[in-house]
């Protein structure tokens, strides 16, 4: 039905009932109006209920497609392309890390090379001939070892698993001592290369030689290190002469070196590998008798991936040589 209003007539006047006429209810006309609400509201709740079901804070998700793709899981073609991905990404990445692992030749050269540049600086400091000895495989072994001291053998025991990897700075006079003094200190404790590295058998006498070929150089053949029985040894309450054979390179007060083969360069190559020794079952002490077994990992590399430090006779200084095998 359509109403049409006539706005050329004035409005009637109606007339305004007071608020609380409107809602105004009886005593008796109360009950009523509360018992058909309760009836209303509990229809409207029962419709809510059937249309949406029961009311929870926790709302289900809804149906959509990629809901319902997630519920059924994933197909065999979509894990093998993963799984294809995944392999593509780690042959990548495997050469960068295989990049970042430290390499142990390399760290032993450096060190080897800073510390041949330490005696050096020391020689000029001290304006003496300051000594880098080295501990040979076996030095108990030398005729010497029988006037050791029970201090001495202590200390012994306590260089077993230095073999090979072993050094420390020495100087028989010091500034103002006169002249024909015999007065040897040793300038530092004793120091190693890092593990997993060493001065290969070869270097030492009277072990064979070690020949390197196609490097820089040309074909190289290491001698070995100079030996002397002037060095207190195993340390410098070792007295008296004479000592132990200890293996060393020196450099004079002006820097120069001034051990090794006359007119010739030192060479001294590293070696990447274990060096084991005997210990105590117990106490995990090292055990002097035993020779120490040296294994070369990878095999060959101390001549395949030669690592060394060349020392110039006139100046003393050093450097790496080394060959990289991609």
């Amino acid at each position: 039905m359509i109403v049409r209003t006539d706005h050329s007539r004035p409005p009637l006047q109606t007339a305004r009932v007071p608020v609380s006429d409107q809602y105004s209810v009886t005593s008796d006309q109360w009950p009523v109006i509360s018992n058909q609400w309760s009836v209303i509201s509990g229809r409207a709740a029962a419709s809510r209920l059937a249309d949406n079901g029961p009311r929870s804070t926790l709302h289900a998700p809804r149906s959509t497609p990629l809901a319902l793709r997630a519920l059924r899981g994933y197909t065999l073609l979509e894990l093998l392309t993963v799984i294809t991905i995944m392999g593509l990404m780690a042959a990548l990445v495997a050469p960068t890390l295989r990049a970042l692992k430290p390499n142990a030749k390399v760290a032993a050269t450096r060190e080897l090379l800073d510390a041949v540049g330490r005696a050096r600086q020391l020689a000029i400091s001290q304006r003496t001939t300051v000594y880098m000895v080295f501990v040979s495989p076996n030095f108990w072994t030398d005729n010497a070892a029988a006037a050791w001291t029970t201090n001495d053998w202590k200390a012994v025991t306590n260089l077993c698993d230095k073999q090979l990897t072993g050094y420390a700075f020495v100087a028989l006079r010091s500034i103002g001592d006169q002249p024909g003094v015999f007065n040897p200190t040793y300038l530092s404790s004793w120091r190693t290369l890092p593990q997993g590295a060493y001065i290969p058998l070869g270097k030492f006498w009277p072990r064979s030689r070690v020949t390197l070929t196609n490097t820089a150089l040309g074909t190289l053949t290491i001698p070995h290190f100079s030996m002397t029985n002037t060095i207190p040894f195993p340390s410098e309450t070792n007295r008296p002469p004479p000592y132990a054979r200890v293996a060393y390179i020196a450099f004079n007060g002006m820097g120069q070196l001034v051990s090794g083969q006359p007119g010739q360069p030192e060479l001294i190559p590293v070696s990447e590998g274990t060096v084991s020794v005997a210990r105590d079952f117990n106490t995990k002490v090292a055990l002097v008798g035993p020779s120490a077994t040296v294994k070369e990992l990878p095999p060959g590399n101390t001549m395949q991936n030669y690592s060394l430090v060349y020392i110039d006779r006139l100046t003393g200084r050093a450097h790496v040589e080394r060959r990289k095998v991609q």
